[in-house]
């Protein structure tokens, strides 16, 4: 890989972030590579300023915080196909990043070498993740997300529920009426859809889970489409009962009753570094879930 350009992405009200955000820094600079450094969180978007300042996209971004900043780089990097390397520093769950210690690579007499050579030396895997993307009829604005997109009622003075239509490739499948739904690509079927019931799916599987928060109904459940699906919702009911849509746990728009959003497939797709010489989505899927297996057993089972 070439390191020219690097731009360091922490994450906002990290102290630690910010810390490590500087040292990457002083040691790519060392190294004669063009360094940018900057904070994104939720009210802070650090992407059109970077791109406008620095006359184009960097050759790799190194994001330093949890899922969320993750997230939001890879919404606004995907589409210049720039590779994404993530360290979960201030993070939570960081089912999307590497442990931080990898970041000290270089340091002390058994240790590997720099982390920075490593990557000259092309010693790492490219990761491609679907991701969706959604429009409205109201404007021509289009919403990319990684994880997931979800309908939610507009409105906190009234009760949270709202009823939507779905429909996918031109056929009307339901109507939901509850607290919402969620459409997620298998990276963020161990997200929000996960903790409303829906299916985790491999990352290797290329499929849109369909997942209705709360349903009215016990008919209603979690479907899975192929990813060519071309899936558009409506809002239903009064003109009073607006609904939000969300990209990745960030606003995007707000719904009237007959709008329509279609939801597919982006054709971009997120380019995450992998350093781990094997890694393993199931032995991820253990940790971070707290997967015990037998209840019974103080260790896991030696098969």
């Amino acid at each position: 890989m070439r390191l020219n350009t690097v731009w360091l992405i922490h994450r906002a009200e990290s102290q630690a972030a910010l810390r490590q955000a500087r040292r990457s820094a002083d040691d790519l600079r060392a190294q004669g590579v063009q360094v940018a450094v900057a904070m994104s969180g939720q009210h802070a978007n650090p992407f059109p300023g970077l791109l406008a300042d620095e006359g184009g996209p960097p050759d790799l971004a190194v994001v330093l915080g949890g899922d969320g900043t993750v997230l939001g780089a890879a919404r606004h990097l995907a589409p210049l196909g720039v590779p994404i390397l993530c360290f979960n520093v201030g993070g939570h769950f960081g089912f999307l990043t590497h442990e931080r210690k990898l970041l000290n690579q270089g340091h002390g007499a058994d240790a590997e070498p720099n982390l920075w050579q490593r990557l000259r030396d092309d010693r790492f895997a490219l990761e491609r993740r679907m991701m969706l993307e959604a429009r409205t009829d109201r404007d021509d604005t289009v919403h990319t997300a990684l994880n997931d997109f979800y309908f939610r009622p507009g409105l906190d003075e009234v009760s949270p529920t709202c009823v939507l239509e779905l429909e996918i490739d031109g056929e009307v499948v339901d109507q939901y009426r509850g607290d919402g739904l969620i459409i997620s690509t298998p990276t963020g079927s161990t997200g929000y859809s996960m903790a409303a019931g829906g299916p985790i799916l491999h990352p290797g599987i290329e499929a849109i889970v369909v997942n209705p928060i709360c349903p009215m109904s016990l008919s209603s459940r979690p479907v899975v489409v192929p990813p060519r699906s071309q899936l558009a919702v409506w809002p239903l009911g009064e003109v009073s009962r607006r609904v939000r849509l969300w990209k990745d746990g960030a606003h995007a728009t707000v719904l009237e009753p007959g709008d329509r959003c279609s939801v597919q497939r982006s054709p971009h797709q997120a380019l995450m570094v992998l350093l781990a010489q094997s890694p393993s989505y199931y032995r991820t899927l253990s940790r971070k879930l707290h997967w015990a297996g037998s209840l019974t057993a103080a260790e896991p089972s030696p098969n």
